[in-house]
């Protein structure tokens, strides 16, 4: 995905009529690209800002079933999504998803034990029924007041009398879902972002396309498809909205905010979930030095901006007060480094959001147009698989060619091919040509997997690329200029918010970093000095957040 492959990508796009073309760079959408391209498909991917630039950049970061979803007896979408997990954790990208552990404080008497352990063995349960033969996580583990207060000594006394240990997976959204993307781009399926689709293209009653526009230079094409997938996620009501008629589904937009916070703040082996008044509590260990908490579940206010939700003071607060009653030495507003807002794409209820499904709906919009909304990032790969099924089947219907189902349970993502090979090597300090140290072999297999060898491969050409930054320690010199040649990171809030996750890591959205970033982006996508200062600035337009 460098910049020369984005343009090839983009003329290839109207070389020829596509089978399918994808509008949406989420993890939907990256999802759908690699399943048609997968059945052999000519498939075309577009996106008009950045992969994962929407929702699938800012989840809570977990794969999951889903608790809450138990409760309301939505037991179907749990074990699919536990399917999921397993498949992720094992086959697809282990890589990138890893276990997490989660203790669930206890505060009621022998009641609560039975109701929640009861929940929590059902989950065990259905994880072992829909996993298959692979391995599984450790099941819950009921734990006495005394060992909550070893496990989790930031807790008040007062508020548990007992807990229960589970296990769930975590996974940086952002990075997972560039990855799907550049696995469909090697399934041959032409990959551009920062290319808006303005409208579709109609012939006959059906639709047969969309304007493009490239907004790198401005220009306009049209691109001709058999088949349009909208996988624009809270977007999804908009690309349709000149259509003869109105969707019978439509999106309700969801705004959850977290915050992020030092590891030493709360004292705890793990992640902790706990209810709300409204939803749940997670609190959830991010890598080695920090926590994630979160998150709201409410309805984004009107007139807030579906592409840039911001976290208020109020719904940072509002976290603040909840992780604060459970804690012996409650948090304070310095202690938060950072908070983001994610837009969640519901499908429309009339209930609250935190009580509406988390279930997908695929639809055909109009003759030609496929449309998928809802879901949860950890089902994403259903979601996609039912939304080429229908573009697969309309595509039959049309021209009688059969084509074959989706397989993409079974296809790793880039990066998890070798992988066990190289975790070995490197516990024998054997990491094939590495000039770096253990650490960072770690750190950089955690993020690329078996693709770490090419980011190393960098630091022995030019072994300043080997040096962290500045004032982001905890990433390589050379992942930004990797995230310029191979992942498609085209400004300088691509590699601060996506590439690498600097903007909600460090003080300030990590701006300190921005000039050395920068100055590294700089030679590799021609930018002068004018440049550097507008891409400079254009983050700090795009990070206007209290935190």
């Amino acid at each position: 995905m460098s910049p020369r492959r984005r343009a090839a990508a983009l003329e290839s796009l109207t070389a020829e009529t596509l089978d399918v073309l994808v509008i949406g760079g989420g993890v939907v959408g990256g999802g759908c690209a690699l399943d048609a391209a997968s059945r052999g498909l000519r498939v075309g991917l577009v996106e008009g800002a950045d992969v994962a630039s929407g929702t699938s950049s800012r989840s809570s970061k977990l794969i999951h079933g889903g608790l809450r979803y138990l409760e309301m007896l939505d037991f179907a979408l749990v074990a699919e999504a536990l399917g999921e997990r397993q498949r992720l954790l094992t086959d697809i990208a282990p890589h990138l998803v890893r276990p997490v552990t989660f203790l669930y404080p206890l505060r009621g008497k022998g009641w609560e034990r039975l109701y929640v352990g009861a929940g929590l063995q059902l989950y065990d349960g259905l994880a072992r029924w829909r996993g298959g033969a692979s391995a599984h996580l450790p099941r819950h583990r009921h734990l006495s007041r005394r060992e909550v207060g070893r496990v989790a000594g930031a807790l008040k006394p007062g508020t548990y009398v007992g807990g229960i240990r589970y296990h769930d997976a975590q996974v940086d959204d952002a990075r997972f879902t560039l990855f799907l993307a550049r696995t469909a781009a090697a399934f041959g399926a032409h990959v551009v972002t920062r290319c808006r689709a303005d409208g579709l293209v109609r012939e006959g009653g059906r639709v047969v396309g969309a304007r493009l526009r490239d907004l790198e230079d401005g220009s306009s094409v049209v691109v001709r498809a058999r088949q349009v997938i909208n996988a624009t996620g809270v977007w999804a009501d908009e690309l349709g909205r000149d259509a003869p008629s109105a969707p019978t589904v439509k999106v309700r937009a969801s705004k959850g905010t977290h915050i992020v916070v030092p590891r030493d703040r709360i004292d705890a082996d793990g992640g902790i979930i706990a209810r709300t008044p409204s939803s749940v509590l997670l609190v959830i260990p991010w890598g080695s030095d920090r926590w994630l908490i979160g998150t709201t579940d409410t309805d984004l206010p009107h007139g807030e901006a579906l592409d840039a939700p911001l976290p208020t003071e109020a719904e940072i607060n509002y976290l603040l007060d909840q992780i604060g009653a459970l804690l012996t030495r409650p948090l304070a507003r310095s202690d938060v480094i950072a908070s983001f807002s994610g837009v969640r794409p519901l499908v429309s209820g009339t209930a609250q959001t935190s009580k509406l499904s988390r279930e997908h709906v695929v639809t055909v919009d109009e003759p030609g147009l496929v449309s998928v909304r809802g879901g949860k990032f950890t089902t994403y790969r259903l979601m996609a698989k039912d939304a080429v099924d229908q573009a697969a089947a309309a595509l039959m219907e049309a021209t009688g060619a059969v084509h074959p189902s989706s397989c993409t349970d079974q296809i790793p993502l880039v990066g998890a091919e070798g992988l066990a090979t190289l975790l070995l090597a490197a516990s024998r300090g054997a990491f094939p040509g590495h000039g770096v140290s253990a650490r960072w072999i770690d750190h950089l297999l955690s993020r690329y997997g078996s693709l770490a060898r090419d980011v190393v491969r960098l630091t022995t050409d030019d072994r300043a690329l080997g040096e962290p930054l500045q004032n982001a320690a905890g990433y390589l010199r050379a992942e930004v200029v990797y995230a310029v040649t191979e992942e498609g990171a085209l400004h300088l809030d691509d590699v601060m918010l996506r590439r690498t996750r600097i903007g909600v890591e460090y003080p300030d959205n990590g701006i300190s970093a921005a000039t050395e970033v920068a100055a590294l982006m700089a030679p590799l996508l021609g930018w002068d000095a004018r440049e550097v200062s507008s891409e400079i600035d254009r983050y700090l337009r795009t990070t206007g957040v209290p935190a």
